[in-house]
């Protein structure tokens, strides 16, 4: 397994890591017995980071990796670096949603992660999303306060502008940002990817493989019908998802002819992007991930790329990445 930098003075990592929002449920029923095998499988691929937060499934997916890691016993020092994140709040009984980037809530829901983890510190700790009301720089320093108490190792911002990383790295060094970043979301390359490179930030890459849509199995009907957030999603609505399908019915082509499966192809694509670049996939399927790992092993030649830009060029996908109430949070800069 290919190993990239976690920030500029932070550890080394694998190449690819976990995305555990899907351990939450968030498209489909997940189990802990699958989460645990996922995790068994990573180990024994050289994956060792993983990507959670508190807000997946109320807590559910840091509590299924901290019960993995307490069944390893004494053993389960150092097997991962773990990051979660903090800063989106939901009032259950009014459905209302907002965020908090304040001191105290990110000191206190830290704390929850920690317990439901069983861990004394994370690795890294995000900002899951921006308060606009709190100036960035506060924010900053609220974390390095938790970097000082020892709570986290390393601190960053989920799907921030540009500008306002390196605001934020004026008060305290980033290691990680994380956006959404594949062959269908190439938003990223205007200006994003341009500013970690030039601060020594990670960009970690969530949704990879487009949700699916770049792999051998994209959605189907049914599958979007039972998650909430493809039933809302611009890109998985009629006409578009047809439109998408038969785009990139090509790159599955493309894949095939390489010898290769269409997931690992959009991982080592996005690997070729950036030294900067760590994408995090999510996924229940023990097989699927070991798909995915074979795109680390994947050089790309500039024939390669030529090609997979000729049937995918830049703006190919149909309908946006959000709908208006998904885009609520992250911070738009093109």
């Amino acid at each position: 397994m290919q190993r990239r930098k976690l920030g500029g003075d932070g550890p080394e990592v694998s190449a690819i890591g976990i995305g555990a929002m899907s351990f939450a449920g968030i498209y489909g029923r997940a189990t802990e017995a699958e989460a645990h095998a996922v995790l068994t499988a990573a180990l024994d691929l050289g994956i060792d980071h993983i990507d959670t937060s508190n807000v997946y499934g109320a807590g559910q997916s840091e509590r299924m990796i901290g019960s993995f890691l307490a069944r390893q016993g004494k053993a389960r020092d150092g097997l991962f670096r773990i990051a979660t994140k903090a800063g989106i709040r939901h009032d259950a009984e009014s459905g209302r949603r907002w965020f908090d980037n304040s001191a105290a809530h990110l000191a206190a829901e830290l704390e929850g992660s920690l317990k439901r983890l069983g861990l004394e510190a994370v690795d890294l700790f995000y900002v899951h999303r921006r308060d606009p009301e709190v100036p960035i720089e506060a924010v900053a320093e609220a974390l390095a306060g938790l970097v000082r108490g020892g709570k986290a190792r390393a601190v960053g911002f989920s799907e921030i502008a540009p500008s306002s990383l390196r605001r934020a790295a004026a008060v305290h060094a980033v290691a990680a940002v994380q956006s959404e970043y594949s062959l269908g979301t190439r938003a990223p390359e205007l200006g994003l990817v341009q500013a970690c490179a030039e601060l020594g930030t990670a960009l970690v890459a969530y949704s990879p493989v487009g949700r699916a849509l770049l792999t051998d199995s994209p959605p189907t009907p049914e599958r979007i019908a039972a998650s909430d957030f493809l039933r809302a999603n611009p890109r998985f609505a009629e006409p578009n998802l047809s439109a998408n399908l038969r785009l990139t019915a090509g790159f599955r082509a493309l894949a095939a002819e390489m010898g290769t499966s269409a997931a690992a192809l959009a991982i080592a694509w996005l690997l070729s992007r950036s030294p900067q670049v760590i994408p995090i996939p999510g996924t229940r399927s023990v097989a699927h991930l070991r798909e995915l790992a074979r795109g680390a092993e994947l050089a790309l030649s500039a024939d390669d790329l030529g090609r997979i830009d000729t049937i995918l060029p830049v703006g190919w996908a149909h309908g946006d990445r959000y709908s208006p109430a998904q885009w609520i949070g992250p911070e738009r800069y093109s």
